[in-house]
């Protein structure tokens, strides 16, 4: 005999009319079936199927049994002959009882999370960007994918922030509804049964993987063939030096240069400039080509990476000057390839144009406040890759302590950190360590100081408590040893 949830989810594909018996013994059964039978004291089941605007699902159980309840739901709407839409929706009544979990980053992230997952299975989705934003109705592009909905789009359309279509399809019916009240489960605590564990276990890595899925050297070097100017972007520790350095031993056998950007460096220094030269007693000024000009005549001989670490500690409008101009990869290698004229000739020539065998690959620390954001015009020239930190690589030491911590300050950032305030996330470099009393030297002289920074600044103000618990058990770590739970 099918699970509970399978026959669920059979009779939300179905839509109208309702299987006999009703769908809320099949609500209730999930309790003692798919989640803990004290489970069941965190929901109440609403099932008004002889509506103008039939829908069931579960509501906070503070509401009153009839009317209008407030707080963040789950219930589908069937019809006769379109089967069901499942949705996440606040109540008419307003975010209240769940305010808390509704404003969270984290309810946001896992909620997009969940959209990336079913597409990547292949059922359509949209998600709200923010779900507290009652007066946002669901878009005209959604309304025109489904049509057959139209009047529950219309009435309920600023309380909707996630829709799913739920197939016809038996397994991919069994997919959405699954993901749909798993994460319902996660969210509201729900503890699963062991029989359902892996399952359930496997919806909530995939989305939290997919907001920290992992970037390879492949993928790098694929860009960089197709848009020549890259930039690796990431909170600190993540590696992205380092990746950018194999990037240049793997795929240009070495053959490339690093250069550093730093408040100091010029024009001069990176296009062309006139350098000092004395003979005897008098002094003569000579033209001296820069890292730009250098890494051009270098990739004359065949393809030629320039990484530039730290690309936005130095002001880019003056440095990069009017070579900007020919920072456009579509047109590197045409026909009509872009030229600028240099303010100084070099071997006689005073034009120069961008040499289709050269790359550039930047670096940039997205948590340092202390550098202006890169402006629109530079901006539009590069494509951008956020190298998040990498959990794996953490799990890889070994190391139960530097995982445990490591996981400890990504469920704080993930749950509580704004969008600006996520690339303060430290990098998994800040967890790697031979042993584990290596791993407290680290702690101690390098993550504690990090998180310290985070605090007396005020970076982190709107989840600065959470932040400080963790932070005080990675002390204990330190001086204890150990993680008290």
């Amino acid at each position: 005999m099918p699970d509970v949830l399978t026959q669920l989810a059979a009779a939300i594909a179905q839509g109208l009319p309702e299987p006999p018996g009703g769908v809320r013994p099949l609500l209730e059964a999930l309790f003692g079936n798919r989640y803990h039978k004290n489970a069941q004291r965190y929901a109440a089941v609403r099932d008004p199927l002889g509506l103008d605007i039939p829908y069931a699902g579960f509501i906070h159980p503070e509401n009153p049994t009839s009317g209008a309840y407030g707080g963040a739901s789950l219930v589908w709407f069937p019809t006769k002959d379109a089967g069901s839409i499942i949705t996440y929706v606040v109540g008419t009544a307003g975010l209240s009882p769940d305010e808390g979990l509704l404003s969270r980053p984290g309810h946001r992230r896992r909620v997009r999370a969940l959209r990336k997952y079913l597409m990547d299975h292949g059922i359509w989705m949209w998600a709200k960007p923010d779900p507290t934003a009652l007066g946002v109705p669901v878009p005209d592009f959604v309304h025109d994918r489904l049509k057959e909905f139209e009047s529950a789009l219309r009435r309920y359309g600023g309380e909707l922030y996630a829709i799913a279509r739920v197939p016809q399809e038996p397994d991919h019916a069994r997919i959405v509804v699954q993901a749909f009240f798993d994460l319902y489960a996660y969210e509201r605590g729900w503890k699963v049964l062991r029989e359902h564990e892996a399952e359930y276990h496997r919806l909530i890595d995939a989305m939290r993987a997919d907001l920290f899925a992992p970037i390879t050297e492949d993928e790098v070097y694929d860009l960089l063939t197709r848009r020549h100017f890259v930039i690796l972007q990431g909170p600190p520790g993540t590696g992205k030096t380092r990746m950018a350095e194999r990037v240049k031993q793997q795929y240009f056998g070495g053959r490339g240069a690093t250069v550093q950007f730093h408040p100091a460096v010029t024009y001069e220094d990176f296009v062309v400039g006139l350098a000092p030269r004395t003979e005897g007693e008098d002094l003569h000024f000579t033209v001296r080509p820069g890292w730009l000009l250098e890494a051009a005549e270098d990739a004359k001989e065949g393809p030629y990476l320039l990484v530039i670490d730290e690309i936005n500690r130095a002001d880019l409008g003056k440095v990069l000057g009017e070579a900007i101009y020919l920072f456009e990869s579509g047109e590197i290698g045409g026909d009509r390839p872009r030229i600028v004229q240099l303010p100084h000739a070099v071997n006689g020539v005073k034009s120069f144009a961008y040499p289709p065998n050269l790359y550039i690959l930047g670096t940039m620390n997205t948590a340092d406040r202390s550098t202006a954001t890169l402006d629109l015009a530079v901006r539009r020239r590069f494509a951008f890759v956020t190298v998040r930190p990498n959990p794996d690589v953490v799990k890889a030491t070994g190391l139960e302590l530097a995982f445990r911590a490591f996981a400890a300050l990504q469920d704080v950032f993930v749950e509580h950190a704004p969008d600006e305030a996520l690339d303060l996330l430290p990098g998994h470099s800040y967890f790697l360590a031979k042993d584990d009393e290596d791993l407290r030297k680290r702690f101690k002289y390098e993550l504690l100081p990090l998180l310290d920074e985070y605090l007396r600044e005020g970076a982190v103000a709107s989840f600065a408590a959470e932040l400080q618990a963790v932070r005080d058990q990675v002390e204990g770590v330190i001086e204890h040893g150990r993680w008290a739970d």
